[in-house]
């Protein structure tokens, strides 16, 4: 593992978009064609790297109804699915990067819910999330997903409950990550811990053209943004990665998505973002020198890898994600 050099000053810079969007569960042409409107705007914003929600391609929360035939029937193998050559055409159409999430179908009855990466030149770079739950069919990915973007950019992705471990994102930063490409479906989930979300009554999300102001208090407050800067910020300040922020927004099967796209900077300050009750798109220009002296990539220097040894020793404490999520 090493981390990219921080002692030169560097002129990089890197326009990016962050894309809520919200999907129709199982439509994967109409999601697609929500994906490409958001492409083409992005195109003449200067954006060089785009990302889109997890799973935005096939939708996400509804999997968990799902038989493991209609599993199937949704899934498509990547890189070589209709949806990855789609998305290889309309990144070299655009010369741009495109991300976007799906559920894969790995072979032998096996399923993954799966994040695609599509340069310009049809490299397509494929993480699979490594703490999965949606579905008993779905396996946890088992790499971690680091790589270089055409414009002299190291990037590494982790989806939604990957980046809730610390351990993940100090790993992607090690492998020399600038950028932690974060899709996420989140906000307003359902718990019985009356510290954490808490769903979003539904009226609020119908009612949104007249009452906007109702739908975007709760999108600013405890059950979206409110969550988010809990820890969002810490992840991109403490291993000093810029991060992109991607995620669902709207109805979500029984839950609402809180949307809240956004950029950070390597010190965990917010370059760019949105509460808006709507499928919406920020844009940033990243700037290498943000990560010179970002505290971070410091503190990073400043390891002793001999004291942490108990890191990777079981506790017995251990659990799948599935059964500790739907313990919440």
């Amino acid at each position: 593992m090493s981390v990219a050099p921080t002692n030169s000053a560097n002129s990089r810079q890197l326009g990016v978009a962050s894309v809520q969007m919200e999907s129709t569960p199982g439509d994967k042409e109409a999601n697609f064609e929500t994906l490409k409107r958001f492409v083409e705007k992005s195109a003449a914003q200067d954006v060089r790297l785009i990302l889109f929600p997890e799973c935005c391609i096939t939708g996400y929360w509804f999997i968990r109804h799902l038989t493991v035939d209609q599993l199937a029937a949704l899934a498509e193998p990547v890189p070589g699915g209709p949806t990855t050559r789609r998305l290889a055409e309309l990144a070299r159409r655009h010369d741009l990067t495109i991300g976007a999430g799906l559920v894969e179908a790995a072979g032998d009855g096996v399923f993954h819910n799966t994040y695609i990466v599509v340069l310009p030149d049809g490299t397509v770079h494929r993480h699979r999330k490594l703490h999965a739950f949606e579905h008993v069919s779905i396996r946890n990915g088992s790499d971690y997903t680091v790589f270089d973007l055409p414009e002299g950019w190291r990037a590494g992705l982790l989806i939604c409950y990957d980046c809730n471990l610390i351990e993940n994102v100090r790993i992607t930063a090690l492998r020399g990550a600038e950028i932690l490409l974060a899709p996420h479906q989140t906000g307003a989930v359902r718990s019985k811990n009356p510290h954490l979300m808490g769903v979003i009554d539904r009226r609020l999300w119908d009612n949104r053209h007249t009452n906007p102001e109702a739908i975007e208090c709760e999108f600013r407050g405890d059950k979206g943004r409110g969550w988010l800067m809990r820890w969002l910020p810490s992840r991109a300040h403490d291993n000093g990665m810029f991060l992109v922020f991607s995620n669902g927004v709207g109805v979500d099967d029984d839950e609402i998505r809180t949307g809240n796209a956004m950029i950070l900077d390597p010190y965990g300050r917010i370059l760019a973002e949105t509460w808006k009750a709507e499928d919406a798109m920020v844009v940033a220009k990243l700037d290498a020198n943000l990560l010179v002296e970002a505290t971070g990539r410091k503190w990073i220097r400043a390891r002793r890898p001999d004291l942490y040894t108990p890191l990777t020793a079981p506790t017995g404490q251990e659990c799948d994600t599935r059964k500790l999520k739907f313990e919440e």
